[in-house]
């Protein structure tokens, strides 16, 4: 019997992909696997028993990977499960940015209960006028699941799209459309947009991607959309920026107390995800991960392991979790297998055999964990 801990409110729909095997709670204290949305995990303790935690959403900085490798518990996301909700409220950011419309709504309320309104709209409304995307460049950074669907909505709109990532994929190729322009400098995009959408994952390298530096080679008049993580941008620089009016707008869905309030910003209350599709696309995503991992040793996208898709087995299979500079000896020590396959990643890898009997790796220097199947 297994057992799943959630962190979160997690979709029916995901928690109905496991069997009668599973037990799925809230109060489970030594789980095999772990369910989370938001909820932060940075001070959790881990139970020994942990073997795998899903994310149920494209971001893992709730998550502890290294710590989580370390004890060789495989993290996994759900990639492209609520790409299509956020790429929708990526667009609506675009508009609102452009037309004013969060303070022409703002304005109309303030309005009531005067009288002549009709009146007082007519006469006023020019101060929120707005630009049409139409025919305007938008410059996305990252063409992963969301920053593709962003690129190809705004071509059906009719904008010109300059697309940047050094790590696109030849899926991700195919799925763009022919129109979007690719550069290989992210210096051209910052240069020649007049909206930039940031769509990268938070680390070091784009920690406070957009900064004082980088707004001051880009247009006057600039609206910046941050759907990706609140860090990629600096907050001073940014305020200031908005303050100058070198920066039109700043749409972010991830407001902070330095940017509530703040001129020209609309702050979305992460509001990225939060649609029943979305919801239920991650849960099940995460759910069948999961799945996959306990009962047959495959492991789909994991932001922290190497992963290995398998097939089924019919005697036992040994998937051992191991520091790369021991993979020599645990090939060795599982040459009689009737099957072998291994993946690295970074400084860990994943090794799986299928053997008539499982052999005892104690004493291999590396070896984290070790489960047997069957």
């Amino acid at each position: 019997m297994y057992q799943i801990l959630t962190l979160n409110k997690i979709a029916k729909i995901g928690l109905d992909k496991f069997s009668a095997d599973y037990v799925c709670g809230d109060d489970i204290q030594n789980p095999d696997a772990i369910m989370v949305r938001s909820a932060v995990m940075h001070d959790m303790e881990l139970s020994a028993s942990t073997l795998a935690i899903a994310r149920a959403g494209a971001g893992v900085n709730n998550i502890p990977l290294d710590k989580c490798a370390e004890q060789g518990i495989v993290v996994f996301n759900t990639p492209g499960a609520n790409a299509n909700a956020v790429k929708e409220l990526v667009i609506l950011g675009m508009l609102l940015a452009s037309r004013k419309v969060v303070d022409a709504i703002d304005w109309c309320k303030g309005l009531a209960g005067e009288t002549g309104v009709a009146k007082t709209v007519e006469k006023g409304k020019s101060a929120y006028a707005g630009p049409e995307i139409k025919g305007k460049t938008l410059g996305v950074i990252g063409l992963g699941a969301i920053g593709l669907l962003v690129a190809n909505a705004a071509i059906d709109l009719g904008m010109d799209v300059n697309g940047y990532d050094p790590f696109l994929s030849v899926k991700g190729a195919h799925a763009l459309n022919a129109k979007v322009e690719i550069t290989a400098d992210m210096a051209e995009i910052f240069a020649n947009c007049d909206y930039i959408s940031v769509h990268v994952p938070l680390n070091d390298q784009t920690r406070g991607l957009v900064n004082k530096d980088t707004i001051a080679t880009m247009k006057d008049g600039v609206r910046i959309l941050n759907f990706a993580r609140g860090e990629l941008v600096d907050t001073a620089d940014i305020i200031e920026a908005l303050d100058s009016g070198k920066v039109a707008s700043y749409v972010v869905d991830f407001p902070t107390d330095g940017i509530i309030g703040a001129k020209g910003v609309i702050a979305i209350p992460h509001l990225g995800a939060s649609t029943p599709e979305s919801e239920d696309n991650c849960a099940v995503m995460a759910a069948e991960e999961i799945r996959a991992y306990l009962e047959n040793g495959s492991i789909i996208n994991s932001v922290n392991m190497p992963c290995v898709t398998l097939g089924k087995f019919t005697a036992k299979r040994v998937c051992v979790i191991h520091k790369k500079d021991a993979l020599s000896a645990v090939t060795e020590a599982l040459k009689n297998a009737d099957s072998i396959t291994s993946n690295t990643r970074g400084d860990y890898s994943y090794t799986v055999a299928d053997m008539a009997e499982a052999v005892s790796l104690d004493g291999i220097d590396g070896v984290i964990k070790v489960r047997v199947l069957g």
